[in-house]
């Protein structure tokens, strides 16, 4: 029943939406916490350090800030979906999926690099899919590079994602060495930029890189996990692979484009997977990020999957779950 109410695209859907978003982050607005000893933090990217100075000393004004980003970002989500039309229904459940996941852990709900450095991926995942069948040179992949290199302004460890411009150019289109520059290109021209500012404004450059380098390679302090969010990081991987295995056997069936879509987002998966498992500097914090694509993966499955009462009880338990790790950490 609960999941049969969240599959619908009427304003009651909406309105379900914002109550659980407003469920799960009201104990972020009446017990904000303090940012992690995080090497992000101490030295923080310039973008991020000049997000962090417009609410300096308020805890309340940065909790309401990250809350307007992740609105913008459950926005971007919905719309990605709509207007590629990959799922191939309209939904909103990338939207909840999106809430759920970012909720995993109330100690990352508090201002961090990773979110606004998240809008600029799902950005630059726009512009890769948008190369599909574009005559003569595609320049996505220039706009994607820039879009990621933005991001890394905010959140260094982006800039391993830059991966995706390769598989993009893969999936896409047919293999061109200039489109794989153009994409490097891209990459490196908000950095460029940044240095050639830092130069003209008399700061210092060496810094500058020293921070990228700590930012990329430092190791950072995670949050400490509860035996009920260990409970519910294993529930949702099992959910995950069941339905990451329901889409790759389903693949074969969908349009060319949506098939290049998926697999562009099991790679993203796969990053950010792999960064946290390889990367010292990666913890908890990439929950941001590789949420985008799972949010879809399991959206997929549940608006296609045709054993309701299984898909119910599997739905339920994971929104039930999520529901006791936020109440159990905002009345510790």
């Amino acid at each position: 029943m609960l999941l049969k109410l969240f599959k619908g695209t009427g304003f009651h859907v909406i309105f379900l939406l914002i109550v659980t978003l407003a469920a799960l982050w009201a104990g972020a607005f009446l017990h904000p916490q303090k940012p992690p000893l995080a090497i992000f933090e101490i030295r923080p990217m310039p973008l991020y350090d000049l997000l962090k100075g417009l609410v300096a000393g308020s805890q309340f004004a940065e909790t309401l800030l990250v809350f307007v980003i992740v609105c913008l970002m459950l926005f971007l989500l919905v719309n990605f979906n709509t207007s590629q039309f990959f799922i191939n229904e309209r939904t909103f459940l990338p939207a909840l999926f999106y809430t759920l996941f970012i909720s995993f852990f109330p100690a990352c709900q508090v201002l961090n690099p990773v979110l606004p450095a998240s809008i600029f991926l799902i950005l630059a995942l726009r512009r890769i899919i948008d190369s599909y069948r574009v005559a003569g040179i595609a320049y996505n992949f220039f706009d994607a590079g820039i879009l990621l290199g933005v991001g890394t302004l905010f959140y260094a460890d982006l800039i391993w994602f830059g991966i995706l411009l390769i598989a993009g150019i893969i999936l896409f289109r047919t293999i061109s060495f200039t489109e794989l520059i153009l994409s490097l290109l891209g990459l490196a021209t908000p950095l460029i930029l940044s240095v050639g500012l830092f130069y003209v404004l008399g700061k210092d450059i060496w810094l500058f890189i020293d921070d990228i380098r700590d930012n990329l390679f430092e190791r950072v302090q995670g949050f400490p996990f509860t035996r009920l969010t260990v409970v519910l990081l294993i529930y949702s991987s099992f959910v995950l692979i069941v339905t990451a295995g329901f889409l790759i056997v389903r693949l074969s069936t969908k349009k060319i484009k949506s098939r290049k879509t998926f697999s562009l987002l099991l790679w993203t998966l796969l990053l950010a997977f792999s960064a946290f498992l390889v990367l010292p500097s990666i913890s908890t914090e990439i929950i941001w990020i590789a949420s985008i694509p799972a949010c879809y993966l399991m959206a997929h499955y549940f608006v296609f999957e045709k054993k309701r009462i299984f898909s119910e009880i599997t739905f339920s338990l994971l929104v039930v779950l999520v529901f006791l790790v936020q109440a159990l950490w905002f009345f510790k």
